[in-house]
């Protein structure tokens, strides 16, 4: 009889919390407009109070969102939404305007890019600056030509600091996924910190999404720290897959071919050279280079 007591005592004030908390969110006008339209009894309300915070909460989130990656639910690109459903509530993860919208950036995989980078759109590149007049039309005619010659060969663009190289070729990839073409993006010198990282955990892993995704940019080459672990067991067999296997592949780089032979020479021996030589060859046969040289548009 005593515990009995104790446990409708402890039921009494576990309700009287619940309707307190429920009465403090009742303070929040977006909070009540929510619970006011799901038209259910103040008890089943109650019951769910912390849940329904969490609903309006993501709701307020959608309101200032400016696209799939600057979303902040907990499920990306969806939002709670709670239903009445007679005496209680069933909660479900809709869509979003810009999932619905935005669909095939789910084609696109990244590694350690920038949110403008994801958001790259040939509709908003800069055009004014007439040196960028040979890299578009080489990207267009990619873009034009990829269903009907299936091309194995991408682009080696190389040019000076901030002229846009990642963000014209990341818009070109963008554009593809509309057209349910998958690809990667990596950024070389993230790509060789995180893979030493990964040894104990994802590494085959990730290094097999480089190896075979249909299409690959390697944003940066020649920016990273380089050992001869990452020429020689990262991206000497890493390209060396994608030529043997015909899969395009698009770089960007601060330097020219030329440089970046330089750049793979660790140790100034007859054995490094040749080993700089073999990455810049497998270069060479999967990507066609183009300079750009333009305005620093990040200034």
């Amino acid at each position: 009889m005593i515990k009995t007591e104790t446990l409708f005592s402890m039921d009494e004030k576990s309700q009287l919390s619940l309707k307190q908390e429920f009465i403090k969110a009742l303070k929040d006008s977006d909070f009540t407009k929510m619970v006011n339209d799901l038209k259910c009894d103040e008890d089943v309300l109650i019951k769910y109070t912390s849940r329904l915070q969490e609903c309006c909460l993501e709701k307020k989130n959608c309101q200032n969102c400016q696209g799939i990656f600057d979303c902040h639910n907990r499920v990306r690109g969806f939002v709670l939404t709670p239903t009445n459903n007679k005496k209680t509530i069933t909660f479900s993860y809709r869509g979003c305007p810009f999932t619905k919208r935005d669909e095939y950036r789910g084609n696109v995989s990244f590694f350690d890019i920038s949110k403008e980078i994801k958001m790259a759109s040939l509709a908003n590149v800069y055009t004014k600056d007439k040196n960028r007049v040979n890299v578009l039309k080489k990207i267009k005619s990619y873009y034009s030509n990829y269903f009907t010659d299936k091309r194995d060969t991408g682009l080696y663009l190389y040019g000076n600091f901030g002229s846009g190289k990642t963000y014209l070729l990341a818009a070109l990839l963008n554009e593809l996924a509309k057209k349910d073409v998958k690809s990667t993006i990596v950024h070389v010198p993230e790509l060789i910190r995180g893979l030493k990282e990964s040894f104990a955990t994802d590494y085959g892993e990730r290094f097999a999404i480089l190896k075979t995704t249909p299409i690959l940019l390697l944003d940066d080459i020649g920016a990273e720290h380089l050992t001869p672990w990452s020429r020689d067991e990262v991206l000497e067999p890493l390209l060396h897959h994608r030529m043997n296997e015909n899969l395009p592949t698009f770089f960007t780089s601060n330097l020219s071919l030329e440089e970046l032979e330089q750049h793979f020479i660790i140790n100034d021996t007859s054995i490094d050279m040749i080993n700089a030589r073999r990455i810049i060859e497998r270069i060479k046969r999967l990507a066609e280079p183009v300079e750009l040289v333009s305005k620093n548009i990040r200034e």
